[in-house]
């Protein structure tokens, strides 16, 4: 896919150098008319994400200069689209397709094989205005502020899309959600909870245990050997829906921690990408293991309607786009619960 399907404008914060926050600048860029089935959009907030210090810091590999961010939410500022018009609020669905391939046409954006994520594959939001194809856009929900609807793009579709489509979650199940504290892991206990289903969570730091709690797990527990208070907490049963990021130092533990016939979802890998497999764990109980990875458009279009019905993001704390590497050195550091938002 080309770049060119979404790119960024007015004041940017560009990668130049994969070296840390400090590769990190701020450029002016000319704001050009959108063509055909584009729309230019003046951000009001851009979501950081992890994903945004690995491409800074060049675990994830990106073609620089690169605009980073994936999260969005502004304003329409010209259209040359039908369905969209200068002042209407709207919030960015952060992935890239063709839009014209069989999958997208089925409704898969997700196995495009020209997908790419926004800030990743792409030109990404931490800019003042974007230019982006009309099917990128979704009406901001009315109840979210700026910076939660700027905050809810790339991590809640994630989770939504791990927890509804691949984890089949039904309101009464018990959720294990492994690494709450980290954005995915935050925003499935907010979703989780949000659909009605018994969350539990683990977490590095029990610190944060009263934070969760407020988010809706009714348990949270050590992220060391975790399976066994998970079991004793559910009388032995064990969670329907185990949701880990995290990779190799928790996977087994996740195994163990679902219940006969659970769904067992990943989509990451931060400890590590090769894992021990148990495979009498899985067959023997009846175990789905499912790879997860961001969401399709209907996903997001649920997202937004859940956020519409109550949904809200925590936000940590917010920047000036002037303030990126700031704010870059924040998200490394802090260990606070919630998105970090750059406001424009």
């Amino acid at each position: 896919m080309s770049t060119a399907m979404v790119t960024s404008h007015g004041r940017c914060a560009v990668l130049e150098e994969p070296r840390g926050p400090e590769g990190v600048r701020l450029h002016k860029r000319s704001v050009p008319d959108p063509p055909p089935g584009k729309v230019n959009v003046r951000l009001r907030a851009s979501g950081l994400n992890h994903l945004d210090l690995w491409t800074v810091t060049g675990t994830q590999r990106v073609r620089t200069p690169r605009v980073i961010a994936a999260d969005g939410a502004g304003e329409v500022v010209a259209s040359a689209a039908a369905d969209w018009a200068p002042g209407d609020e709207v919030v960015l669905y952060p992935v890239a397709a063709c839009w014209r391939c069989g999958n997208c046409r089925a409704g898969r954006h997700i196995y495009c094989s020209g997908f790419a994520v926004l800030g990743e594959h792409s030109d990404g939001t931490a800019c003042e205005v974007v230019q982006l194809p009309a099917r990128n856009l979704v009406r901001k929900p009315a109840a979210l502020s700026w910076a939660e609807a700027g905050a809810l793009p790339l991590a809640f579709l994630t989770a939504w899309r791990m927890l509804t489509s691949r984890g089949r979650l039904t309101a009464g199940e018990t959720l294990l959600v492994v690494g709450a504290s980290g954005a995915v892991g935050t925003a499935s206990v907010l979703i989780g909870a949000h659909l009605g289903a018994r969350v539990l969570a683990t977490t590095r730091d029990l610190g944060k245990s009263g934070q969760l709690r407020a988010l809706g797990a009714a348990g949270v527990f050590s992220s060391e050997r975790f399976s066994r208070k998970v079991i004793d907490h559910t009388d032995g049963d064990g969670a329907d829906v185990v949701i880990d990021h995290v990779g190799a130092a928790t996977f087994d533990e996740s195994l163990r921690s679902a219940t006969v016939g659970g769904r067992v979802v990943t989509c990451g890998a931060t400890t590590g990408v090769n894992v021990p497999l148990n495979l009498p764990r899985v067959f023997v109980r009846q175990l789905e293991i499912l790879g997860s990875t961001t969401g399709t458009l209907a996903e997001f279009e649920g997202l937004v309607a859940a956020a519409e019905a109550g949904l809200r993001p925590v936000v940590a704390r917010e920047f000036g786009l002037e303030e990126i590497r700031d704010a870059l050195t924040y998200l490394k550091s802090s260990d606070k619960l919630g998105k970090i938002v750059l406001r424009q």
